[in-house]
């Protein structure tokens, strides 16, 4: 019996450590190792911590030395480059046409031979244009080829100043065109590139003369000719004989021709911008004031917002399920057969499978079995929407209490334009900081365009060689500049990014202070943006640039992954395609997790001032034991910002349509005259819907925010008198949740 008794005894032992070994695997999987700590009752805290120490000093410090960089780089740039070099032509002599004191009044670049240009493509904006160029005054308004002269001087034996005149040629050549040229001084004049064998009616395009035929797509091929003297259509041909023909030139032609089109139609648009700024700036105004009442009504609308929209898709879904099968049944009692065959279900017509009673039965179990899993989320997750939209209230209670929140984005806003704009005048002029390339034409011994610029060879000009014997071709420097260029573009990205952080986490901090104030709106502390505005920029520089220096590089990884992806798309290598195409949508995807993560670390820090790393893995593992709060609200909080940015931006659109189109014919009088009435139109949606994102992103903020702190004050309080939550009495309520002691009046 004994023995019995000890073998039951050791058999319970056994079972007891079984269960406790459960207990220890079970309490392992909910805290430490798979979901983190939860946060610990502090007494001492009561909103974001004032005495913190600095954070990622390394960070802040790698951030100083790369900005320093970038300063540097922009220095060196304002030293050595000069951007007129990418505005304004320059000629064959290395002069820049209507800046250089010598063609200051000449402001146009001709080419001698534009047919070569148009041989070469896009290349000749890298490589040149091999063609003599010069500046001129005014671009010419007719049709010229240099035989006509040389006819002239060899019938008449002599020219006069009006055939001389017709000639354009370098103005610093060592001998120029005279009354007694003979008919071999104007051939060497053309053979030694001294002046131009041709040139047609042209307009000047960004200070380019181009042949004014490519303004409108017409038959140019045959516009290409001159009239001579005695009257008779005349072939254009260059200096070698060959017909300057419509073919040549045909893709420049029609590209150009997309350009002044385009250009016609942006002057008039400008012009009408121009003439409604007024009423664009009013419009935009009015817009402002309305997404700013729209953001403080909110709070009563909100759940309406949602629930109204959750049974409109019960009650879609409802009835689609009910007229499908009402269709099936309609359709299986009559017996009718389809007289279609089957030709007709594979000719893809859509009215044949209508008559089918499977079709019906298949969208009727779809649209059923959509319908059962919404209701079944929704029965599930009802008390979380609740939560969630009480949440959103709380967001536009926090701002109403905290106005000044709102115009923050202004700054940051602000920084960022001033960024851009440092950031397009510092390469500029980086890219600018080249020197002129000169080449030799004198090893020509092709008349092929770009046989020509590769037969060439790099000389050094001076005052007797240049733009003869020594042609300026191109700005050098790519072996330098392309990398600096490369450099201020990740840094304009970290430094956006930066920006980004640094409006984030002050309002955070700002929100942060709200929801921990015990008694609202007494206990919320004075200041409360500045205050964290003050905390980020004294504290904590090195975990904004840690944070940012992630998304930097990443989106550089994306640019280049489009870099590559635009070089091989005419490539026939489907694999490499392939898998260029999955690393752009898996960067893509991690961008979007990253700024996730970042938002919800800028948030932990501000509160207590801890570091990147363990601010981004507190807040990631406190969002995994919620995960299912965590994502309804986020999609019930990007639904509600969607429609309110929607109805914002709409109702200020249609507004502006009905006053541009004239729909009201009281204010007809009061619109300007427009060359396209939906251009302020246009301009009114797009700036509203800036200035709407630019409020809601304030909201955004603070309901992720406020919805940490909840998650934070759960688990650190019990409602105990020691332990009271800060939460308000609505988001108690549906938690059925209560502080146990009498709470102060001003408490909501």
């Amino acid at each position: 019996m004994a023995k019995v008794a000890d073998e039951e005894e050791g058999k319970k032992e056994k079972q007891e450590e079984k269960k406790e070994e459960y207990k220890e695997k079970k309490k392992a999987w909910n805290e430490p190792e798979y979901q983190g700590e939860k946060r610990q009752y502090d007494p001492n805290f009561k909103g974001p911590i004032k005495n913190r120490s600095c954070t990622d000093i390394i960070c802040c410090l790698l951030f100083i030395v790369f900005f320093t960089g970038m300063i540097i780089c922009t220095v060196i740039g304002y030293t050595r480059g000069d951007p007129y070099k990418l505005i304004l032509p320059t000629d064959s002599k290395g002069q820049i046409c209507g800046y250089d004191a010598v063609v200051k009044d000449k402001p146009y670049l001709m080419y001698f031979d534009i047919s070569t240009c148009a041989q070469m493509g896009a290349a000749a904006a890298v490589s040149g244009c091999p063609t003599p160029a010069v500046c001129r005054a005014a671009c010419p308004t007719s049709y010229y080829v240099y035989i006509e002269t040389k006819a002239i001087a060899l019938t008449l034996g002599a020219l006069t100043q009006s055939d001389i005149d017709k000639m354009i040629c370098k103005d610093w050549a060592t001998s120029q065109p005279s009354t007694s040229s003979s008919s071999s001084d104007i051939q060497a004049f053309i053979d030694d590139d001294d002046c131009a064998p041709y040139y047609m009616d042209s307009t000047g395009v960004v200070n380019r003369c181009v042949p004014s035929i490519f303004k409108t797509i017409t038959d140019y091929a045959t516009e290409l000719y001159y009239t001579d003297s005695s009257g008779n259509n005349r072939t254009l041909k260059t200096s070698s004989g060959t017909e300057v023909t419509g073919t040549l030139m045909s893709e420049a032609s029609y590209y150009l021709a997309k350009f002044y089109s385009a250009v016609q139609h942006i002057e008039m648009v400008f012009k009408d911008v121009v003439a409604s700024g007024y009423l664009i700036l009013i419009f935009i105004g009015m817009g402002t004031v309305f997404a700013f009442l729209w953001i403080v009504i909110m709070r009563w609308i909100t759940g309406a917002m949602v629930w109204i929209s959750i049974f409109m898709v019960i009650g879609l879904l409802g009835f689609g399920a009910y007229w499908c099968f009402t269709k099936y049944y309609e359709i299986k009692n009559t017996n009718v057969v389809s007289e279609w065959g089957f030709d007709e279900a594979f000719a893809l017509n859509f009215s044949y499978y209508l008559r089918l009673k499977e079709t019906w039965l298949a969208f009727a179990c779809t649209t059923s079995t959509f319908l059962a899993i919404f209701l079944f989320l929704l029965l599930i997750l009802a008390s979380r929407i609740c939560l969630a939209i009480e949440l959103i209230k709380e967001g536009s209670r926090a701002i109403g209490n905290m106005i000044f929140t709102l115009f923050w984005p202004i700054i940051p806003f602000l920084l960022q334009i001033c960024l851009l704009i440092y950031m397009g005048f510092s390469c500029a002029y980086i890219a600018s900081m080249g020197n002129s390339e000169f080449y030799s034409n004198s090893t020509n011994v092709t008349t092929n365009g770009v046989d020509y610029y590769l037969s060439r060879t790099p000389c050094t000009p001076d005052s007797s060689t240049a733009g003869q014997l020594c042609d300026f071709v191109k700005y050098g420097g790519e072996e330098y500049i392309i990398p600096v260029l490369v450099f201020m573009l990740f840094m304009f990205l970290w430094v956006m990014n930066f920006i980004v952080a640094l409006g984030q986490m002050t309002l955070a901090g700002s929100f942060a202070s709200y929801y921990w104030a015990f008694e609202k709106p007494k206990d919320i502390p004075a200041f409360p943006l500045t205050a964290a505005f003050y905390r980020s920029l004294r504290y904590h520089l090195g975990t904004l640039a840690f944070g940012s220096l992630i998304i930097a590089i990443i989106q550089m990884i994306r640019i280049v992954l489009e870099y590559l992806d635009h070089k091989i798309k005419g490539s026939e290598n489907p694999v490499a395609k392939f898998f260029l195409k999955c690393l752009k949508c898996c960067f893509w995807c991690l961008e979007k997790f990253v700024k996730f993560m970042n938002r919800n670390a800028y948030i932990m820090t501000a509160i207590y001032g801890r570091n990147f790393c363990s601010a981004a893995k507190e807040a990631f593992f406190l969002l995994l034991r919620n995960v299912v709060r965590a994502v309804v609200l986020d999609k019930i909080c990007d639904y509600v910002l969607f429609i309110s940015k929607l109805m914002v931006t709409a109702a200020v659109g249609v507004g502006a349509y009905f006053w541009f189109s004239g729909g009201i014919d009281f204010f007809q009088k009061y619109n300007p005259n427009l060359n396209y009435f939906l251009t302020p139109v246009v301009v009114v949606v797009i700036g509203m819907f800036i200035i709407a994102c630019t409020f809601f992103s304030v909201y955004n903020m603070a309901v992720d925010t406020l919805f940490l702190c909840f998650l934070e004050d759960l688990e650190m309080h019990d409602g105990s008198p020691e332990k009271p939550y800060f939460m308000s009495k609505s988001l108690m309520k549906i938690l059925n949740k209560t502080n146990k002691f009498e709470e102060p009046k001003g408490k909501k």
